[in-house]
């Protein structure tokens, strides 16, 4: 679905990425980890084309994503989360929803102006799928509240919903389990699952959460200093040597 080749980043003197390749196959839910630093956001970065690489290609399909801009990245069908919620926090939860479907919504200020007959189709088909997601991820009874009110385990759920409003075939999720309790995060992982499975979409995920990742993660790709230190299933990437170091440093 989506190959990344190669790709290198500076930030001044610092190598944020150096040489990262991996691909992520359709259907399955692909997880980054690492200690801090090492990475993991900066490859959704790219990919979300808010960072250009010095070096490396990424492809989406047949498509040659560093040669797009940002706001085209969501109607390619890439939609994300990010590890500081990014919501409307002035809109219902409804409202926000709404948003995510732009990605899927043509525009022209005249039909607009007018509220044509394709207009209120198309807001029709905007307010059923955003339902479909609300019952999917349990949100009807907050589907009226401002976001503003809500705790922080759910607008986390909130911007997921969001982000599966756009229709995503790839969906990158940057800590979706970070600062959730224990309860949240099975919820969490429930939801996922039904993500992949009902909806057919397919998983980049960031976490910290080893829990989360070995219920949900079909592979695992480990980074650190900018580098992949190993790949394959979640046992033996935890199992590998130089993994290990990167978490516990080279005297444990």
């Amino acid at each position: 679905m989506i190959d990344i080749r190669d790709i290198s980043l500076s930030f001044g003197g610092n190598k944020a990425l150096d040489g990262v390749t991996f691909s992520v196959e359709p259907g399955e839910t692909l997880a980054l980890i690492g200690p801090n630093g090492a990475g993991k956001s900066t490859v959704f970065n790219v990919i979300s084309r808010f960072y250009r690489p010095s070096a490396g290609s990424v492809t989406f399909g047949d498509t040659d994503i560093l040669k797009l801009q940002a706001h085209q990245i969501a109607a390619l069908g890439i939609a994300r989360t990010f590890q500081n919620i990014e919501l409307f926090e002035n809109a219902t939860v409804l409202q926000n929803l709404l948003v995510g479907r732009s990605a899927r919504t043509s525009s022209n200020w005249a039909r607009e102006f007018f509220f044509a007959g394709s207009t209120r189709a198309g807001e029709r088909q905007a307010r059923r799928k955003v339902e479909e997601v609300l019952d999917l991820l349990d949100l009807q009874h907050l589907r009226s509240e401002i976001v503003r009110d809500l705790p922080y385990g759910a607008r986390k759920n909130v911007e997921l919903a969001r982000a599966v409003c756009a229709e995503p075939t790839l969906l990158l999720l940057d800590e979706p389990a970070s600062g959730l309790n224990p309860e949240e995060v099975a919820d969490m992982a429930f939801w996922l699952q039904d993500i992949r499975e009902e909806l057919g979409i397919t998983i980049l995920m960031v976490e910290h959460n080893m829990g989360l990742v070995a219920r949900l993660a079909t592979r695992c790709i480990a980074l650190a200093s900018g580098r992949v230190l190993a790949h394959g299933s979640v046992a033996e990437v935890q199992a590998d040597r130089e993994v290990q170091k990167a978490y516990l440093g080279t005297a444990a």
